[in-house]
């Protein structure tokens, strides 16, 4: 079964992922070229070629047995429809490097978040529901519920209620 999406990150100008050199039919030997063996052979949905260092995208879908050239959409990215998400070019700081990447958006184009960018995400959301736990305090004390009310009301001990006033 062949995969939905290859990604092939050309480390050079992408002359040999646009290798459309057919299999050998006769005596000589000739390797076939990626696009070729992606295109004919596998028969890949969609394939993307990534030129690192001019930070050039091009991505093809498969139609009618040749692969055509995508144009990007609006947002400069390429949909991949069957997963519902797009691919593109985010210009950001990933391990410590400042650089254009290859990124993934829903279909609305919201950057789909890896690993670390989820972790802090996640962590900005704790602190802020717990400064907004903490600025309640006062506001339901003010209110006249008792120390124990609010401890319960807001999910915290006795103790996290009484530091805060």
């Amino acid at each position: 079964m062949a995969p939905l999406i290859a990604l092939e990150f050309a480390s050079g100008n992408g002359d040999e992922e646009r290798d459309n050199t057919p299999l050998s039919r006769t005596g000589e030997k000739t390797k076939p070229g990626k696009f070729w063996v992606y295109e004919q052979i596998i028969r890949i949905p969609y394939y993307g070629i990534y030129e690192i260092n001019n930070s050039k995208l091009e991505v093809y879908t498969h139609r009618n047995g040749y692969y055509q050239k995508m144009s990007p959409n609006e947002r400069n990215h390429y949909p991949i429809l069957p997963l519902g998400i797009e691919l593109g070019l985010w210009q950001g700081r990933y391990q410590n490097q400042d650089q254009l990447w290859l990124r993934w958006w829903d279909n609305e184009g919201n950057l789909l978040l890896i690993g670390d960018e989820r972790a802090e995400q996640e962590k900005q959301r704790a602190e802020q529901a717990e400064q907004e736990r903490k600025n309640a305090i006062p506001r339901l004390l003010g209110m006249g519920l008792s120390v124990e009310q609010v401890a319960e009301a807001l999910n915290l001990s006795i103790e996290q209620v009484q530091q805060q006033i």
